[in-house]
């Protein structure tokens, strides 16, 4: 009798879990031989992993992750490039992350750079950081609209709030010398607040040149790479068929 009221209150109360949990009880006869409170630490239980999901996937959004399906857990580690398991494991449980500690992935076109940075992110959207990907040259455009509606400080601490900053293809097009300033604005106020991943065709030691601005590379490098995980890959692109490890 109290069936329907129940489900608008807590339809009405957004606890979207629990309802369902609810309506699966009353179609199961079986569930009667559980007492009340195994019963309703079911539907509680159902309420927490519903809660948990849709914050995952309001992470997973707010991230923009370029490669959205990238698991750590798919990984091809049969590929020559360099990739090593024992690196992974590291950087898996997303400890370097919360300890502000940043990762930079170098390596030719095609080894897998970008698939892995958004693995690592997507890794940290589920253990709750709050995640941003973006490709470089969008966002040396963003940074550069930024400074022309004059949103720039507002940006900048946006970006200052996030648990991991995922930066692909750093180096990729050219630049201008202002967009690294402020590059370095953004990798400055991210210090002991977050941590940066970049990817980069370019070895780090080719970083001066790429960057151009001596004093710029210099404060870029000091920030970046003294705490960083270096995952340097290398090999034949994963895209060329012909490079495929045979099964």
């Amino acid at each position: 009798m109290l069936a329907n009221p129940t489900s608008e209150k807590l339809r009405a109360l957004r606890l979207e879990g629990m309802l369902e949990a609810l309506e699966e009880q009353r179609r199961q006869s079986s569930i009667r031989e559980l007492d009340f409170e195994e019963r309703f630490g079911l539907v509680v239980e159902r309420q927490w992993l519903w809660k948990e999901n849709r914050a995952l996937a309001a992470r997973l959004k707010n991230a923009q992750l370029k490669i959205a399906h990238a698991t750590l857990e798919d990984l091809n580690y049969r590929h020559p490039r360099g990739l090593k398991r024992a690196q992974i494991e590291q950087l898996r449980a997303s400890a370097w992350v919360q300890e502000h500690r940043n990762c930079i992935i170098t390596g030719p076109t095609g080894v897998g750079k970008s698939y892995l940075a958004c693995a690592l992110g997507h890794q940290a959207c589920r253990d709750g950081l709050r995640t941003r990907y973006f490709y470089a040259p969008k966002l040396f455009r963003a940074l550069e609209g930024a400074h022309a509606d004059g949103s720039l400080a507002r940006w900048l601490k946006t970006l200052a709030r996030l648990d991991l900053f995922i930066i692909d293809d750093l180096g990729l097009a050219p630049a201008k010398a202002r967009q690294y300033r402020d590059l370095l604005e953004v990798v400055d106020d991210r210090i002991g607040r977050g941590a940066t991943l970049l990817t980069s065709q370019y070895p780090v030691a080719q970083w001066h040149d790429t960057i151009g601005d001596a004093t710029v590379a210099d404060a870029l490098l000091d920030r970046l790479v003294h705490n960083a995980y270096r995952l340097e890959l290398d090999g034949k692109s994963m895209r060329d068929p012909k490079s495929a490890p045979a099964d």
